[in-house]
């Protein structure tokens, strides 16, 4: 999801997103320990979106 993509949610949308993310960032950390996955990276960089539009 792009930034200008994140402007067009609303607050709420946005911090629905934001909880998705982190539950799916969990999950991927515990899937990159048995296999070498880099989406974690992905994740971490759209909450970092997320925040700072927030802000």
């Amino acid at each position: 999801m792009k930034f200008k993509q994140l402007k067009n949610l609303n607050k709420e949308d946005r911090e629905k997103k934001l909880k998705e993310l982190k539950m799916e960032l969990i999950k991927s950390k515990t899937a990159a320990a048995k296999t070498s996955s880099s989406k974690t990276h992905q994740i971490k960089k759209m909450i970092a979106r997320i925040l700072t539009l927030n802000k």
